[in-house]
């Protein structure tokens, strides 16, 4: 039987990356036994296929060195590489390739748009900005979605979750600058912070970090645990 329920904020993230085939195995064959009771999703899917498709040609491919790699994990956090390393892995550096840009940009024009209608005095908005923070395995990611209209830093979380008794911590590093906490991820999918002056003027030569922490987060301004994930930004 079918459904003719609204469609939720989650629907709308798992349409698009089902559209994206970034679904494990299970999850995949589980949406499409929805999609097949609920032509209003298997619609909406087929829309974010047709309307987001042009992207992919827009957007150019780019990899950082593995100088650069080097030079951050060394520099900022204090860390030599190592080989194998968690920033050896191209799929970490994925938000600054075709594939995973053109993945984070669908997923963050369909939350923004999406979004409740706004009061006419509100701020309009501006440059986009998205980044898809994410480790080697996929494990953990985070989609991060700044309006420079608002000066709003959105985040989603697709995947993964604080160790116990941890917390995950995220950083902006911007350039050879150290990294600056953005905010203590709560334990749920959603949360809302702002980008701290230091680090809002350049916003597209940002790297976002997700690192380790004690509860309560970093005790000394710098990441002290384990560089979990990590993300280029990209403006759309």
């Amino acid at each position: 039987m079918s459904t003719t329920a609204p469609l939720t904020d989650d629907d709308r993230v798992l349409a698009a990356e089902y559209a994206l085939r970034l679904l494990p195995a299970k999850e995949e064959a589980a949406f499409e036994v929805r999609m097949f009771d609920d032509r209003r999703l298997e619609a909406f899917v087929a829309e974010t296929v047709g309307h987001f498709a042009p992207l992919s040609d827009e957007i150019a491919p780019e990899r950082p060195s593995r100088k650069l790699k080097g030079k951050l994990m060394s520099d900022l956090f204090g860390v030599a590489q190592t080989p194998g390393s968690l920033w050896d892995g191209l799929s970490l550096w994925r938000a600054t390739s075709l594939g995973a840009t053109f993945a984070a940009a669908v997923l963050a024009i369909l939350l923004v748009t999406h979004q409740a209608p706004v009061a006419p005095s509100q701020t309009e908005r501006g440059a986009l900005f998205v980044s898809e923070i994410a480790s080697e395995d996929s494990s953990l990611r985070l989609l991060a979605v700044y309006d420079a209209g608002t000066g709003d830093l959105q985040l989603t979380r697709t995947a993964g979750a604080a160790a116990p008794d941890r917390v995950l911590e995220l950083w902006a590093i911007a350039g050879d600058t150290p990294p600056v906490s953005l905010c203590v991820l709560p334990a749920g999918e959603k949360a809302r912070t702002r980008l701290p002056d230091a680090v809002a003027g350049d916003v597209a030569g940002l790297v976002l970090a997700i690192s380790d922490e004690p509860p309560g987060g970093s005790p000394t301004g710098a990441p002290t645990g384990a560089v979990l994930a990590v993300g280029g930004v990209t403006e759309i």
